[in-house]
């Protein structure tokens, strides 16, 4: 079952193990979803904890976790290797905790890029979700994160905000899905990279609480 309350889980590096925190947030059913954080900020960012939050109250297990950079203090990403290997660290904790749980990883941007990365190397979930995929840098649809997404077998939900500028233009974005083996789109009509609808102030908590049915339906639907 999985342990209530916040810890830590060892992840393997080059450079030596490194201990990273975790979140763990038990809940009725018997699916974990792994939650992790975006480039720019930590597990605890209001956005995380409000979609852990609503997601809980659903019946999910969630566990939400930092990668080393920001366990260490740093503002910029380590290697992509570095969070891959933190990615298989962190599914292997929750499967030595409930190994008959079922695991959808969730990730908000980079957070999600890695996990993608991750699961067409091998990593075994039983779901992706992408929480703004950050599918080529802003104003540089040419440099597209995409060549590892049709490795991908297992169920896909990108939730994107139709005014995303990392996914622009739309159309490319939508080739790109087209090439995934069994991929989903939920739009938030006229949301940015983070889910903010111009003129429509919220706090970044309901915003991630409000995309907690989302994933709830694509949990039932898969």
């Amino acid at each position: 079952m999985l342990a209530s309350g916040r810890s830590s889980f060892e992840v393997a590096l080059p450079a030596g193990g490194t201990q990273v925190s975790v979140e763990r947030t038990p809940g009725e059913g018997r699916t974990t979803i792994l939650i992790a954080h975006g480039a720019g900020a930590g597990m605890d960012h209001p956005f995380l904890t409000g979609l852990a939050a609503a997601l809980t109250e659903a019946g999910f297990s969630t566990a939400r976790f930092n990668f080393p950079y920001v366990e260490q203090g740093r503002r910029m990403p380590g290697p992509a290797a570095h969070a891959i290997a933190t990615w298989r660290a962190a599914v292997a904790a929750e499967r030595e905790l409930d190994p008959t749980a079922r695991i959808i990883a969730a990730g908000k941007s980079y957070g999600g890029r890695m996990a993608s990365m991750a699961v067409a190397e091998g990593l075994d979930v039983d779901a992706l979700v992408y929480l703004g995929y950050p599918l080529h840098p802003p104003g540089a649809p040419e440099k597209l994160r995409a060549e590892h997404l049709p490795a991908i077998a297992v169920p896909q939900l990108f939730i994107e905000g139709s005014n995303d500028p990392f996914i622009q233009p739309l159309t490319q974005f939508e080739e790109v899905v087209e090439t995934c083996r069994d991929a989903r789109v939920a739009w938030i009509d006229g949301g940015g990279h983070s889910f903010e609808v111009k003129g429509r102030k919220r706090p970044a908590s309901d915003i991630g609480a409000g995309l907690a049915p989302l994933l709830v339906d694509f949990a039932a639907r898969i």
